[in-house]
């Protein structure tokens, strides 16, 4: 059974031959050839297929092959139809595959792209993390961290793109500034906020880090500034959902 797929699936078009075997593959061909319901085995391959960077076309090629495997004479060669599959298989093949693309999609989103700065909604998460740990050991959030936002005000009849500039150069400020894991996050083009413990000195640096972007800013003629840098540090309310809020109207 296993040797009939991998044929199948390398003449219909498998790019990688040495790739094509897994733990999935063995997985499927032992409740097909038990007679047993394959869709969770399925589901499994097409999220192998899926951690292996294999795409949803290439997936269901080799399901296609499966299938034919499964169906066609076995004393000859088989050919893959995609068509051909049944619509309860290419489904739980393909939300198998999906579902791990777009766990990893998620993944990839934690960042931006262009600044570098966390998204907002990592930041959420990290406010999750906080204010289960804090409920854990009796503390209130504020107690142990703080929230600082940064918001630029830039010139320009369209505001978006030299804000995003002047964003790129507050970032690596705010990365030089907050260098000791403290969350610095992009809410907005012209808005950071910034998830840092109480341990340091936080009045300080959020001063030096107005002062620092300024500077920063101006040395690029191309952006000027309506007024100064706006640093200031907030209180994190005491609830998670009131925390998510409060990051959500600054976006």
């Amino acid at each position: 059974m296993r040797a009939r797929w991998r044929t199948a699936s390398l003449a219909a078009g498998w790019p990688f031959p040495s790739d094509w075997a897994s733990d999935a593959v063995d997985r499927v061909c032992e409740a097909v050839v038990r007679g047993a319901d394959p869709l969770e085995r399925l589901g499994e391959l097409g999220a192998a297929r899926a951690e292996a960077g294999v795409g949803l076309a290439g997936t269901l090629q080799d399901l296609a092959a499966l299938h034919a495997a499964m169906t066609g004479d076995h004393d000859g060669l088989v050919s893959a139809d995609p068509d051909a599959v049944p619509a309860h298989l290419v489904r739980a093949t393909a939300l198998g595959w999906a579902d791990v693309v777009a766990r990893l999609a998620v993944g990839r989103e934690v960042q931006d792209p262009l600044t570098g700065l966390t998204t907002l909604s990592y930041l959420r998460t990290r406010l999750h993390e906080l204010y289960r740990l804090a409920d854990a050991s009796g503390r209130t959030p504020d107690a142990d961290h703080a929230l600082v936002e940064v918001s630029l005000d830039v010139r320009g009849e369209d505001r978006g793109y030299p804000a995003m500039m002047a964003m790129v150069l507050a970032a690596d400020v705010l990365r030089s500034v907050f260098d000791a894991g403290e969350t610095v996050s992009l809410a907005r083009s012209s808005t950071a906020l910034v998830l840092a413990p109480r341990g340091r000195p936080t009045a300080d640096r959020c001063a030096r880090l107005g002062r620092l972007i300024e500077r920063r800013i101006a040395d690029d003629p191309a952006l000027l500034m309506n007024g100064p840098v706006r640093v200031r540090e907030m209180a994190l309310p005491p609830a998670h959902e009131q925390a998510c809020a409060l990051i959500t109207s600054m976006a």
